[in-house]
């Protein structure tokens, strides 16, 4: 049976996505993609290693991923969006990338282990998960002995600090004003209600380490705004 937040998530997900790479270009001035980028060096993908991109959406993190790890290695791009999805597989025939295999795939549901990655990333992706204690466990199993994780999400900063409330300034006067223009007004508005909800740095640490991961770091990005976790198994 479907959680009531993982059908919400999918509904946001497949009504957004024909505006989606627009509007993340347009509201993170285009920033998302550095943000990406560097989550991706901390990864170090190796040609030949086997990757998996959960949530992918579009496949932004998948592009960047496959560039390091083809022509020897593999990555799978999984989302339960299927519109969004599809616009990630036309991305990769436009691109005549061969080396991604999309899924459509609830990322807590997947329950075939016979494959393991050597790599997992997710952009902000855990945090729309309807458990992230259940998400960051999914990993765990996913992986290679000795195989590291990446997630790239907002950092869900101290109430009140300067951090904090910057966010909630940019996410309730740019970020839904612009969306409403696009009629997308309500689905860009769970972004801050999903914040609220996400654990906070050291939570996300302790649940990894909980989980069996043996090394948990977490830093900030963009003033405090942005927050990349890295685990290692």
């Amino acid at each position: 049976m479907k959680f009531t937040k993982t059908i919400e998530v999918k509904n946001i997900f497949n009504k957004i996505s024909y505006k989606y790479d627009f509007l993340n270009n347009l509201l993170s001035f285009g920033l998302h993609r550095l943000w990406k980028r560097k989550l991706v060096n901390l990864l170090e993908p190796l040609n030949g290693e086997d990757w998996a991109d959960l949530c992918c959406g579009t496949g932004d993190l998948a592009f960047l991923i496959s560039e390091r790890v083809s022509p020897r290695g593999s990555i799978t791009g999984i989302d339960s969006a299927d519109d969004i999805l599809n616009i990630a597989k036309n991305k990769s025939q436009f691109k005549n990338n061969k080396f991604i295999k999309w899924e459509i795939q609830d990322v807590l549901e997947i329950n075939d282990y016979s494959k393991k990655f050597d790599g997992i990333c997710m952009s902000y992706g855990l945090r729309n998960l309807n458990n992230v204690e259940e998400g960051i466990k999914k990993v765990f199993d996913l992986l290679k002995d000795k195989g590291r994780a990446g997630f790239l999400d907002f950092n869900h900063s101290t109430r009140n600090s300067l951090s904090n409330i910057f966010q909630k300034i940019y996410l309730r006067l740019i970020v839904v004003t612009i969306s409403r223009l696009f009629n997308l007004g309500p689905e860009y508005a769970y972004i801050e209600k999903s914040i609220s909800n996400f654990p906070k740095k050291n939570e996300l640490i302790n649940i990894a380490r909980e989980v069996g991961f043996k090394k948990a770091e977490y830093r900030t990005i963009w003033g405090g705004q942005m927050g990349i976790l890295i685990l290692t198994k």
